[in-house]
């Protein structure tokens, strides 16, 4: 298998999500018995902006390309996080960079993709998932059930670099990149040449026309915020404070499990039969604290409500670990899945006491279909996944 990853261009994605459902009832080898579709008849909210389910793709290798994301909404995916980007968008990234044997580890960073390109999938995958979910309406289509979530990195330089602010503006208003209103040309040229001949969509095309104008060019007005190991919290919080105040984008911050301090993640850890996981207690003495990140909180919290947008948390990131199981290079990994799950709750509980339920929890620290239910029904929404999705059966798992 190539590790280069090629983009497929808008019509063509297009002719090949179209051209495969009509030959194999499917759609990137997801059967259409298993797509997800739901009555339309409940939401749930994540600021202000409602989804259909509560769930959907962490930022990572299911976010990165438009086909990715299309394949995660077919299976209910419905809060789509969408790859993390940064200034350096021309990283050479040693592979392997996964291992998910069973927890998994990773050496990745952000988007493989360079600025353009990484906006270029999420633009595409915006519109497709319009037209397929007005298909799968038997053409009816007033507003989208699925919130697109962009991820933003690492340090308040590197985003304000006008390369950085360029990708910003043009995902919150998509009509500053000349690509948008293009691809919103073809999409009306593909329906009126009768795109869905032949499969059981055939004949929407013309309750179809027109659907560009109901394409918001707002893909995201919302952001994740995801920074280094060992960032302070200075840097943190400001990032937090430009987004929220100057870009005027509700803002989920990414804390990591480290806020639980050395000894009660060793402790969980080899509690539950992972002792074999090797941690070094000044990845913790060097990374945000506990107390430190309550105070940061109430003072965002603040902040977001004078501004009036939303702000909430993240949990978790992955856990640094000793690089010491031969499978993937350097010196350090990241842990997530399985592992992670007790460590990342723990942090969710404690932080939901400290704010009396009352601070909005993003959550993906481990969440598999099985722990997806007991997530929720705690408060937590929304959930997302990823180490899960690299196991057997894939999207599916979603």
């Amino acid at each position: 298998m190539g590790d280069i990853m090629r983009p497929v261009p808008f019509s063509e994605l297009i002719s090949r999500i179209v051209g495969e459902y009509r030959n194999h009832h499917a759609i990137f080898g997801i059967a259409e018995e298993q797509f997800y579709q739901d009555a339309g008849k409940q939401s749930l909210s994540v600021f202000n902006q409602r989804c259909s389910t509560p769930v959907g793709p962490a930022a990572g290798p299911h976010t990165q390309l438009a086909q990715n994301i299309i394949a995660s909404y077919l299976v209910g995916g419905r809060f789509i996080e969408l790859k993390t980007v940064q200034v350096m968008d021309t990283l050479e990234i040693d592979k392997p960079c996964i291992d998910a044997r069973d927890e998994a580890y990773n050496v990745e960073w952000s988007t493989e993709f360079t600025l353009p390109k990484a906006w270029d999938e999420y633009a595409k995958a915006w519109i497709i998932l319009h037209v397929l979910e007005a298909a799968m309406h038997k053409g009816k289509f007033e507003k989208p059930s699925f919130i697109f979530n962009m991820s933003v990195g690492y340090n308040l330089e590197g985003i304000k670099t006008e390369k950085m602010q360029q990708y910003i503006d043009s995902m919150i208003d998509a009509r500053k990149d000349e690509r948008f209103n293009e691809y919103l040309k073809e999409l009306e040229a593909m329906l009126d040449e009768g795109l869905f001949e032949g499969t059981p969509w055939e004949g929407l095309e013309k309750k179809l026309k027109g659907i560009s104008t109901k394409i918001s060019a707002n893909i995201s007005p919302s952001t994740t915020l995801s920074t280094m190991h060992g960032c302070p919290p200075k840097e943190i919080e400001a990032i937090c404070t430009y987004m929220l105040t100057e870009k005027k984008v509700d803002t989920f911050v990414k804390l990591n499990p480290t806020l639980l301090g050395f000894d009660a993640v060793r402790k969980i850890l080899d509690d539950l039969g992972f002792d074999y996981i090797t941690l070094t207690r000044e990845n913790f003495e060097h990374d945000l604290q506990y107390t430190d990140a309550i105070a940061m909180l109430h003072r965002l919290v603040d902040l977001a409500k004078k501004e009036g947008r939303g702000f909430g948390v993240k949990l978790t990131n992955t856990l640094g670990s000793v690089n010491d199981q031969g499978v993937l290079p350097g010196n350090e990994m990241y842990m997530s899945g399985r592992s992670l799950l007790p460590i990342s709750t723990k942090v969710a509980t404690l932080l939901s006491k400290e704010f009396g339920g009352k601070l909005p929890i993003s959550y993906s620290g481990g969440a598999t279909a099985f722990t997806v239910k007991d997530l929720f029904e705690s408060g937590i929404r929304p959930i997302t996944l990823a180490t899960d999705m690299l196991k057997p059966g894939g999207y599916t798992r979603l």
